[in-house]
């Protein structure tokens, strides 16, 4: 129920104490008493408040002014209402206040602090409004930036000042001269009525209502509707006519000069506003899961036209709509997820690393060593982390977001290792093949050599090692004398004796055996002897059987193999005699075999195979399981063995020793079978959901699937087919609709009545609209929908046109003449008219511009030339293998141009109708790149040291540079440009040892007897004997003598003692055992017993092993060699060394055994080490070639790419500069609508008042850009009827404008958009849009029209790319105590506002105290100074006490200066240079510096002198 409240009022005193009601106004009291509402409880849900959204934050209007330094306050307020819940009925605020209090309808805000309008500096004073009488000058400026946040307003943008009224501007116009103009003035066309509509006319005369006082319209002018045409009605237009004087007052409208034309009605389309069909339902949401990017998805809606507008309708809304949708994503799915999957690493590949030069591109199967291997990737759609990658579709790739997998690395081919042996062993004795089991009488001679660390190296890498030659009677057992007895004589101490010696059997190897396997008869246990008796000759014991000559015989050569014994004691006279010369020495025949040499051959391994011949064998041993699943386990490889002679071809098997032959069957890991596997086919591709054009292909789609994996050890190959494609369903053709004009009807003029009404001519002529019927038709000509050609069939023709029914006197013409013959292309044709009767002599018919009676048009021309344009292409090859390789770089191709399709004209037409593709090629040639070529490695260089370690070098020599991104060359030396490779090397100590031959016999002296004539020959006593020495090797290979260390050469004459026939002979001394303990020893027996009181020598001798020189060795190691990699390999894994010297302390290397005493060496002597792999950049294959760019233009072109996989490194071929290449699109010409720019202002009829602007639109070709070049050319309509860009309406060609009347008060045209500024704080702005501003200024033309001036306007508008831009106060210089002051804009703009007003600077400088003094003024520097004649006298303080008089200055001759301190002319200057005393004055610069003097000569009041020079 509602009731009332009350309150008390009462009046109260500004200072706060009650005072009687009178003292108040009663307009301002308030209420004492209100409605009120008292609601039950039950009633609380029926109502509630509700509220809208806060509006803009404004500034306080009560907040006081003070200066803001970052923000101001402001207020945004909201409506707050009380409505009933079921149907949203506002109600009355007190229902709901009693429940609860209203929420509140304002609140603060913050606002940035307030932006004063900004405005340009003034134009010029324009020129006077009028040459006589009183007229007006003005100025205007214009906004740069409209006041923001509560900012003052913009000032006035016009200033007026009347004109001088001198004799260039008289006060009173001539006699001769009218004070006033007239001018026709017409108002805006009505809108389009019916016949039955009055008019609007006169300016005293409105027709818009009937006499009722109700509109009436009756249609009138209708077109016959075709049952599938538009319906158009035509009507008229009238507009008021005004007679205006130059002072803006009307008058009469005779006063106005102007023809009988109709200038106030017109004929009129009836407007029909656009009419569209309902809106179809909301397309799916485009955003259907839930990613990560927040944004919400967007359906779409649209709406077909059912109708065009005509007449200046309401135009037709927009057709397509679009909504967000799923904005909020937690109740959507998940989205797919795309990932990248990648196919299984393909082989690993050595030849990229190779060099153009490498002669291993011919074998690439023996390389080995560090590689590339690659593999590619495709995107999938994930489904589910748990299925396995092949099971995922393949789906397109711009699917995948992120980024590449590694689609190239680096991998390794183990190498065969170096298989090092050891030089083969001697021949051995010929022996059967088996020993054992001894047959026939043919054996083999065998030698070997052995494989040394064979435990790191596969036996199947290294060579045979075993060779054997056949000999005859061959013996495995035989007997050999171990050691030998002293010689026990028979008789006496000298003469025939015999000796025991010990026997033993021994095998082929060296060791003993049961005495029972040699055959035959042992030696003789008991061996005869001869002791020489004094006095004999004495010979030495046999020396050993030297190396046989030849280690085999041929036909020509057989080896020979000898011995020799040396005389040690010459015989006495009675003594046995001494052997003739042959018979010291013995020789036999030796290496009576023949050369033949043969050893077992050995084929490569192999594959390992399933082991079936073990399972036949052991009949079921394996279970079924196994058989079926013998793709693992244990198999067994095979390899052909063959006997082969050295140098020749295959023999028999039994040449070869049985013994040794390699196995040919071996047990193996055996590799799984590696199945095929690849992806299912991915989905169809979709086909198109468009309509097909009637000539157009059939479409197809297609699908693939990718190998992921090869097969491999016999698995399951891959399929076939990769790629199918199948035409798709037939989609629907296009439907074909076209546009049918009928003929046009009866031109329609405006209705007599209205004609009449309006003041018009009687006459019913003029120029009205005609009309005609546009259907629409299917491809067989049926009547079709209208919407379907306005879909289909492109622009529709014009329905109204623009006719005129000829006048009674109007000009009249003959008919248009046929057009002349055209000449050729390029030529005019012309047609032409005569004026007829009376038209003849009328002025205004003979006006060739309005009345032409001349027309050309070009003549039709079909010929047409092509034209290159654009550059050439990149010379284009097929696309190679993605590595980079020679022939895919480099070679012969093709490069492309585009072909312009010209007409007569020069304008761009189809390619087709020159008979052309579009474009040119001709042939080219890419040079191939060329790597650094190198020679081969020389020869390694002999070892730099004789005796212990040195190194050995080799070379290679740059041949060619590299050209054109070949692989560069490795650093060189700068001097010799070569790369070096360097390794260590050890030369044997003991490898070239001096060797002595033989000893020749000891020569006696020759007796030293001058006296007697023949002395007789000594035989014994001391003499010398002579050795003959060579350089050798180990193996008694002769060398020349400077390999042998020269400070060890042995002597070669030494002294020797001959044994006299009754002394003592031993023999040679043996050689010094091994050290046992701290001594050595050897021995010599006796050969001859001594005679008489002789003696025999000592027989042994022993040595301490110590050394006896001093001196001192160390291990010392070489340098590391260079990384020494597989003969095979590239880069990649190697090894260096290094060598282990024994090095004496004289610096002199010795044998490594001399280093024994030291123990074994710690240090390493090989180490792993990697050589760097020259990575040739490694590139994708080209992709296919995209679509065309363009649909037309010149800058169509298609483009194709390729991808870095690998990167160059480590001296690789560089990537080349090409990743993508185009090549050109056929030229087609590109048809546009253009529109052209306004014209002026034109009032049809009159001199002034509303008319229209038009700009006409054309349609032209041009070559993809309309600002060129080439400058676009106007072409034919129709040929852009099927453009997308559609014709504009005609509101976009039409719009209104105003002419002002001469002393009419009017706005200026909208100045130019200022630039876009932003709101910046401390030259930082945080919007991304900014503002611009544009305003138009008011012109006052005569003083009387200034009270019906219009207001001045200004508009804003937000824009993007603003700056930010500051504000300042400048100024100028002084003058007179005066200086210019203006606010300046930082981009140099003088402005009006945007400068902080308390900042300004004074513009008038005074003196503070004020120059009160007699004689004083304020000087420049803003101080009291004094006149001319007069000097200043300070005070303490600084400040002008007074002026007093220079004394002097009236005496003519003085030669002083003057205040400003310049000279007088003609006696300033005196060449005698004269000094006299004179009154200096002081100038202001100097009054702080002798304030002191001044203030001296004030209490002394005397003047200052000062003595100057005139010079």
């Amino acid at each position: 129920s509602s009731g009332l409240q009350s309150r008390s009022v009462w009046c109260v005193h500004s200072e706060g104490w009650s005072t009687h009601q009178s003292n108040c106004f009663p307009s301002d009291r308030p209420p004492h008493q209100r409605v009120c509402v008292k609601m039950c409880e039950w009633q609380k849900d029926l109502f509630e408040w509700r509220f809208s959204p806060w509006g803009p934050c404004t500034p306080s209007p009560l907040l006081p002014a003070s200066r803001c330094v970052t923000a101001q306050r402001g207020v945004q307020s909201r409506d707050v209402v009380c409505v009933q819940r079921t149907n949203g009925t506002t109600v009355s605020q007190h229902v709901c206040e009693a429940f609860s209090a209203g929420p509140e309808g304002e609140q603060a805000c913050l606002l940035p602090c307030p932006i004063d309008c900004v405005v340009s500096a003034f134009t010029h004073w324009s020129t006077c409004s009028r040459t006589c009488g009183s007229a007006l000058q003005q100025r205007t400026r214009h906004v740069l930036a409209a006041p923001l946040y509560g900012g003052a307003d913009c000032p006035s943008l016009t200033q007026t000042r009347p004109c001088n009224h001198e004799k260039a501007h008289p006060a009173l116009c001539p006699s001769d001269q009218q004070e006033y103009s007239y001018s026709l003035w017409v108002g805006p066309w009505s809108p389009c009525r019916l016949k039955g509509t009055a008019p609007v006319g006169k300016t005293t005369v409105d027709f818009g209502f009937g006499l009722d006082g109700k509109k009436t319209v009756k249609a009138s002018y209708t077109i016959k509707r075709h049952k599938v045409s538009w319906k158009i009605t035509i009507g008229y237009q009238t507009r008021q006519l005004r007679c205006t004087r130059s002072d803006g007052k009307n008058a009469m409208l005779s006063l106005c000069d102007h023809d009988n034309s109709p200038v106030n009605f017109r004929s009129c389309v009836m407007p029909r506003d656009c009419k569209v069909s309902d809106w179809s339902q909301w397309s799916p949401c485009s955003k259907t899961c839930r990613t990560s990017d927040q944004s919400p998805g967007f359906r779409i809606r649209s709406r077909s036209l059912e109708r065009a507008a005509i007449g200046g309708g309401e135009p037709c809304p927009a057709l397509e709509e679009k909504a967000n949708c799923n904005v909020l994503e937690d109740t959507l799915p998940l989205c797919l997820r795309y990932e990248w999957r990648v196919t299984n690493w393909k082989p690993c590949q050595v030849t990229p690393l190779l060099s153009q030069q490498d002669h291993r591109h011919n074998n690439t199967s023996i390389l080995c060593g560090r590689g590339i291997r690659t593999r590619e990737a495709y995107c999938v759609r994930i489904h589910d982390n748990t299925v396995p990658s092949h099971i995922n579709r393949p789906v397109g790739r711009n699917l995948c977001t992120g980024s590449l997998p590694l689609l190239a690395e680096s991998c390794f081919i183990p190498c065969q290792k170096h298989c090092p042996l050891t030089p083969w062993s001697p021949w051995g004795p010929c022996l059967h093949d088996n020993c054992l089991e001894p047959q026939g009488r043919r054996g083999f001679r065998v030698r070997t050599r052995s494989v040394i660390k064979e435990s790191s190296v596969e036996s199947d890498s290294c060579p045979h090692v075993s060779e054997a030659m056949t000999c005859d009677d061959p013996v495995c057992f035989q007997w050999r004398v171990t050691s030998q007895g002293p010689c026990v004589l028979q008789n006496g101490s000298c003469g025939p004796g015999f000796q025991e010696q010990t026997l033993e059997c021994l095998i082929a190897t060296g060791d003993p055996v049961p005495n029972d396997q040699c055959s035959g008869d042992p030696p003789p246990v008991r061996q005869p002897c001869e002791m020489p008796c004094p006095g004999d000759c004495v010979l030495g014991h046999w020396s050993p059987w030297t190396s046989c000559s030849q280690s085999c015989s041929t036909k020509h050569r057989e080896g020979q193999q000898s011995r020799s014994r040396l005389v040690l004691a010459l015989p006495g006279k009675y003594g046995k005699p001494c052997p003739s010369a042959p018979e010291l020495e013995q020789r036999r025949p030796c290496g009576t075999h023949s050369c033949t040499v043969y050893y077992w051959d050995t084929s490569p391994w192999d594959p390992c195979m399933p082991n079936t011949i073990t399972d036949e064998n052991e009949g079921n041993s394996t279970t079924p399981q196994m058989e079926n699943d013998a793709t693992c386990g244990t198999g067994v490889q095979m390899r052909q063995v063959t006997c082969r002679r050295a140098g020749n071809g295959h023999v028999l098997p039994k040449r070869c020793p049985e013994s040794s032959r390699p196995d040919s069957i071996r047990s193996c890991p055996l590799p799984c079978k590696i199945d095929c596997i690849v992806t299912p086919f991915s989905e169809w591709s979709a086909c198109p959901t468009s309509c097909l054009s009637v000539n157009a292909t059939a479409p197809t789609q297609s699908r693939h699937r990718i190998i992921i994996q090869r097969p491999a050890n016999e698995g399951q190959e891959c399929p076939d087919t990769l790629y199918e494609e199948r035409e798709c369903d037939p989609p629907p053709l296009c439907p074909t609709y076209r546009w049918q004009t009928h003929r046009w009807h009866q031109c329609i003029l405006v209705p007599d009545s209205v004609r009449q009404a309006v003041g018009g001519p009687a006459e019913a002529c003029g120029i009205g609209l005609e009309t005609r019927e546009v259907t629409c038709v299917g491809a067989d000509d049926s009547p079709a929908d209208m919407t379907d050609c306005v879909r289909w069939a492109g622009l529709m023709p014009v329905p109204v046109r623009e006719c005129r029914v000829p006048c009674r006197d109007e000009c009249s013409f003959t008919s248009w003449s046929r057009f002349s013959q055209c000449q050729g292309c390029g030529s005019w044709r012309t047609r032409s008219r005569s004026l007829i009767g009376r038209s003849k002599k009328r002025w205004r018919c003979q006006q060739e511009e309005s009345f032409p009676l001349l027309e050309k048009e070009a003549c039709p021309c079909s010929e047409f030339h092509t034209q290159p344009q654009g550059p050439w292409s990149p010379c284009l090859l097929s696309p190679g293998w993605r590595a980079q390789r020679k022939n895919s770089e480099c070679g012969h191709g093709k490069r492309f141009r585009a072909l312009a399709c010209l007409d007569h004209m020069g304008r761009l037409v189809e390619p087709a109708l020159c008979s052309s593709p579009g474009f040119e090629d001709e042939s080219c040639h890419v040079p191939c790149s060329t790597d650094c070529k190198l020679s081969e490695w020389s020869n390694w260089s002999a070892c730099s040291a004789s005796c212990g370690g040195g190194v050995k070098v080799r070379s290679q020599w740059l041949r060619e540079k590299p050209f054109n991104g070949g692989r560069p060359c490795p650093k060189l030396n700068y001097k010799n440009q070569q790369v070096s490779e360097v390794l260590p090397c050890y030369s044997d100590c003991s490898q070239y040892v001096w060797e002595v031959e033989s000893w020749s016999m000891c020569v006696l002296n020759p007796p030293n007897n001058l006296t007697s004539a023949e002395p007789p020959q000594p035989v014994c006593g001391e003499g010398f004997r002579t050795g003959k020495i060579r350089g050798g090797e180990n193996q008694d290979e002769v060398v020349d003598d400077s390999l042998c260390d020269q400070d060890e050469k042995p002597i070669t004459v030494e002294t020797c003692l001959l044994p006299c026939p009754a002394h003592c002979v031993t023999s040679e001394w043996s050689q010094w055992t091994k050290c046992t303990g701290d001594l050595r020893w050897r021995s010599r027996s006796v050969l001859r017993w001594p005679e008489g009181d002789h003696t025999c020598p000592d027989l042994n001798q022993t040595q301490a092993c110590i050394n006896t020189t001093c001196l001192k060795y160390s291990y010392v190691y070489s340098d590391w060699s260079s990384c020494q990699l597989s003969e095979n390999a590239v880069c990649g894994r190697g090894i260096k060394t290094r060598l282990l010297n024994c090095v004496r302390s004289d610096g002199k290397m010795v044998e490594l055994s001399m280093c024994k005493e030291l123990g074994p060496s710690r240090g390493k002597l090989s180490a792993p080490c990697e050589v760097g792999c020259p990575v040739n950049c490694l590139i994708t294959e080209w992709s296919t070639w995209s679509e065309c760019s363009h649909t037309c233009g010149s800058q169509s072109q298609m483009t194709r790419s390729r991808v870095v996989l690998q990167s160059a490194g480590e001296g690789g071929r560089p990537c080349p500069s090409q990743l993508s290449q185009t090549r050109p699109c056929p030229i087609r010409p590109c048809y546009s609508w253009i529109l052209g720019d306004w014209r002026a202002c034109r009032v049809e009829g009159a001199n002034c008042g509303e008319g229209t602007s038009r700009r006409e639109i054309s349609c032209v070709v041009h070559w993809g850009s309309l600002s060129g070049p080439p400058q676009p050319i106007p072409v034919e309509d129709k040929m852009c009827v099927g453009n997308s860009q559609s014709k504009v309406s005609k509101m976009e060609l039409l719009q209104p404008c105003i002419i002002p009347c001469p002393g009419e008060c009017h706005l200026t045209k909208w100045s130019p958009w200022s630039s876009c500024q932003l709101l910046c704080l401390d030259g930082r702005s945080f919007e991304t849009w900014g503002r611009q501003a544009r305003s138009r200024a008011v012109v006052t033309q005569v003083p009387e029209n200034q009270d019906t001036c219009p207001s001045q306007m200004y508009e804003t508008r937000p824009c993007r790319g603003g700056t930010c831009l500051s504000y300042e106060w400048m100024t100028g210089e002084w003058r007179h105590n005066r200086r210019l002051v203006w606010c300046q804009r930082s981009d140099g703009v003088n402005v009006t506002g945007g400068c902080i007003a308390q900042n300004q600077p004074s513009a008038i400088r005074q003196c503070h105290p004020p120059c009160t003094k007699p004689f004083s003024f304020c000087t420049q520097n803003g101080v009291c100074g004094c006149e001319k004649g007069f000097t200043e006298v300070m005070t303490s303080h600084g400040f002008l006490d007074y002026c007093t008089r220079i004394p002097g200055l009236d005496h003519k001759k003085a030669d002083v200066k003057t205040t400003a301190g310049r000279l007088r002319p003609e006696h300033a200057w005196n060449k005698n240079h004269i000094k006299d005393w004179a009154l200096q004055p002081l100038g202001p610069a100097f009054l702080v510096a002798i304030g002191l003097l001044l203030k001296i000569n004030s209490v002394t009041n005397k003047s200052l002198l000062l003595c100057i020079s005139m010079f």
